[in-house]
């Protein structure tokens, strides 16, 4: 497991790691990847690099337009779906087309994420960061939980981020409507849950071909960031990462051989790496339970402890 350091997240710290980086050269023909929040960024990014290694890759965004484009600059290895990721029913319609339409799903990448400097709620009521970095993660998992499991074997890849090293969960407020709003706290902490329900995922996926991890990409140049942390792109700009090389990891855990050797990791640069550096940060086990306890009554969705039983 690697130690982190603040300077490794910028582009000056991708640079020594991928030193010993080794081409992705699998190919991922007759495999097919959904990656959520892809009409730009990260997401981008690791569409065109796995449709290039000849995945079919279904981008999800929210806006036509975008996804039109995206999937002009990505080649013919890319399908469009359109769904506002920040609502229930949305993901829900957007699983069951995926379902109907895609013969095997063998890779989900949770990659969608806002960072809003106000609190607000979405047309069904829920906290929008809430809704869009973790319901909505937890649902759409959960709906194409079966799918994955026919195409095993199969891998969920959650895109988190360093932020999450800065909070711990309160499953007592998963929704931000104690005390005053804070973008950055709101974001992190749904970062940070991201990265427990990794674990919780593959603790109940053990005895399957499934995997689940999830990584910290870094600090890199992006729409979301120049748009949620407009000072902290400003000072930071010539330090951050390129897309691609925020990316680069997200492509790698979907495509090499040493990702699928495990499960409920959490990665950065093609490493393991710490999911604390504070104590104050830890979660108890009763929280870890509230946690999906809140996400199951709020999405409608559930997985059972053992749910499959090894074949």
């Amino acid at each position: 497991m690697s130690k982190l350091s603040i300077a490794s997240f910028t582009n000056l710290g991708y640079r020594l790691h991928s030193r010993r980086y080794s081409p992705i050269e699998t190919d991922m023909s007759g495999n097919t990847v959904v990656v959520t929040g892809a009409t730009g960024g990260l997401g981008l990014e690791t569409a065109r690099t796995l449709g290039a290694l000849g995945a079919r890759v279904v981008i999800v965004g929210r806006y036509q337009e975008k996804l039109a484009e995206a999937r002009a600059s990505g080649g013919g290895q890319i399908v469009t779906e359109a769904a506002d990721l920040s609502l229930m029913s949305d993901i829900e319609m957007l699983a069951r087309r995926l379902v109907e339409r895609e013969a095997r799903v063998d890779v989900l990448i949770n990659n969608v994420g806002v960072l809003l400097p106000e609190r607000s709620t979405t047309a069904e009521g829920l906290e929008k960061t809430f809704a869009t970095n973790l319901a909505g993660h937890f649902l759409l998992t959960n709906l194409l939980l079966p799918r994955l499991i026919d195409s095993s074997p199969a891998r969920v890849i959650n895109v988190s981020s360093g932020g999450m090293y800065s909070e711990r969960i309160r499953p007592d407020d998963l929704q931000f409507e104690r005390g005053r709003y804070k973008g950055t706290t709101a974001y992190a902490r749904t970062k940070r849950a991201q990265v427990i329900l990794t674990e919780m995922w593959a603790a109940r996926f053990s005895a399957r071909e499934i995997v689940f991890h999830s990584m910290h990409p870094g600090w890199a140049k992006t729409a979301g960031v120049a748009q949620g942390l407009p000072t902290f792109n400003k000072v930071m700009r010539p330090l951050l990462r390129s897309a691609a090389e925020g990316a680069d990891t997200i492509a790698w855990l979907a495509a090499e051989d040493e990702p699928r050797q495990s499960t409920g990791r959490f990665w950065f640069d093609r490493r393991e790496a710490p999911t604390h550096m504070m104590d104050s940060t830890l979660e108890t086990p009763d929280d870890r339970t509230r946690l999906w306890e809140e996400l199951v009554e709020l999405t409608g969705s559930d997985v059972p402890s053992q749910p499959f039983s090894a074949s």
